[in-house]
């Protein structure tokens, strides 16, 4: 009997440190940096906004009252930010962000508009960056945040996805209310005004590139999916072919050339011509070895699929060494696939957020052995359109996107474009495969005397 009143204080405890938690955490909104929105439009334009902080003369961007006003409903829906330099909390977190997408893409939510949506501090690098989506009800249903409340509580709570809500007051000011779930229901911690804001000079995601997407050596893709190896059991045979590898490699005596492009450009048909013509040796990225667990991190995250398609290139480079001393090298896709595939996934918006030409994101890493020469087979998008639908393969969800947004594949291209050290040398791909075997030859030979 002496302990009959402890549930009782217990459970009022839990409500007072409850109330407590929600207390620091709109402190800590008050406290914190203005935080910053970078919304994607159906145009494949950005959209900004500020909540609560005055400071900038930026016009009114009549597209937001539109999104985010009445009569419809919005609700934004961001992963809680993870430290940079910590792999696995980073991984964890583009864990829950894709988990959401494909929540937020079912029922029944599919009558809404789903936008992406990006949560930054202004000047702080890709500290505190929030990645999330706009969620938009057009008809302001009680069910849609009835369901989202229940989404929510089925994400741990260190993991939950912040829920904010837009309304607009009798004057027609926007504003952001943010709420946390508790046992006890929702509870309201914190409530800012909406207001126009500047766009940054660069878009906030290239800061974060080259620890996300574009990894700069090998270490840094590794660490990566050694972060996944309790998750994914391919990543550690990954890592066992990584391992085996040696650190530092040198081409031989011979030329390596790499062939880029999209898919349908006919890399497959040139790459194996020419290897034919040249008497060279014809390697493939990702190669053979761990090829078969392509699919298997295709359908993860960016950045663990980006890590695995890394890791694939240093592989590749060791198998380079070695052929390069006894005959020609042909690669099929090499390091900049890897790298334009990832910053055009990356960043939202459209060819002008793509990081300005000369960025260090577009430069070969110091450490991965480097091809004598780089041709990019190029063609128009309806005549590679064609070339996917008479192919009738299977597509990935990259090629799908290719196809069907035309952005992405402007993105991918420009960003090929803009490689460095090496760049690519542009091949027409539209003619006949013989004509453009000839051209591919030709440039090889010229470059190359002794071929």
């Amino acid at each position: 009997m002496a302990f009959a009143g402890r549930p009782r204080a217990a459970l009022l405890l839990w409500r007072l440190s409850g109330r407590l938690r929600a207390w620091r955490g709109l402190c800590a909104l008050a406290m914190a940096r203005p935080r910053c929105f970078a919304l994607e439009l159906r145009d494949c334009t950005l959209a900004h906004f500020a909540l609560g902080a005055e400071g900038s003369h930026a016009r009114p961007d009549p597209r937001l009252a539109e999104l985010l006003g009445p009569p419809g409903r919005s609700y934004s829906l961001c992963v809680p930010a993870a430290a940079d330099g910590d792999c696995g909390a980073r991984v964890q977190a583009a864990r829950v962000h894709q988990n959401l997408q494909r929540q937020l893409r079912s029922d029944p939510f599919q009558r809404c508009q789903l936008h992406r949506l990006l949560c930054y501090c202004p000047g702080s690098q890709a500290q505190g960056m929030q990645h999330g989506f706009l969620l938009r009800d057009p008809c302001d249903c009680l069910d849609t945040r009835r369901a989202l409340l229940e989404l929510l509580g089925r994400f741990q709570e260190a993991e939950r996805p912040h829920l904010g809500e837009f309304e607009a007051d009798s004057q027609g000011v926007l504003w952001q209310r943010v709420w946390v779930l508790q046992e006890s229901g929702q509870l309201q911690v914190g409530c800012a005004r909406v207001l126009p804001t500047l766009e940054p000079p660069l878009h906030p995601v290239v800061p974060h590139l080259l620890s996300s997407v574009v990894f700069r050596d090998l270490d840094t893709a590794r660490a990566i999916l050694e972060t996944c190896m309790s998750s994914i059991p391919e990543a550690r045979a990954v890592l066992d072919v990584v391992d085996k590898c040696p650190r530092q490699v040198q081409r031989g005596k011979f030329p390596v050339i790499a062939i880029e492009g999209l898919d349908a450009t006919g890399k497959t048909t040139v790459t194996q011509a020419v290897s034919k013509s040249l008497k060279a040796a014809l390697l493939y990225s990702p190669p053979s070895c761990i090829g078969q667990w392509r699919k298997t991190f295709d359908d993860e995250p960016t950045i663990i699929k980006r890590a695995f398609y890394s890791l694939g290139n240093y592989i590749v480079a060791s198998e380079i060494a070695k052929a390069s001393a006894e005959s020609p090298v042909i690669v099929d896709r090499f390091w900049h696939s890897t790298a334009t595939y990832g910053i055009a996934t990356e960043l939202s918006g459209g060819l002008q957020h793509l990081p300005p030409a000369h960025h260090p994101v577009y430069q070969w890493p110091g450490d991965l052995l480097k091809p004598d020469l780089v041709l990019l087979l190029t063609m128009s998008p309806e005549e590679r359109a064609q070339r996917l639908r008479d192919r009738g393969l299977e597509q990935t969800r990259e090629e799908a996107e290719l196809e069907a947004n035309s952005v992405f594949r402007q993105k991918v291209e420009l960003s090929y474009r803009r490689m460095e050290n090496p760049g690519c040398l542009e091949v027409d791909a539209s003619p006949s495969r013989e004509k453009v075997l000839q051209t591919v030859l030709g440039l090889i030979r010229n470059t190359f005397q002794d071929l």
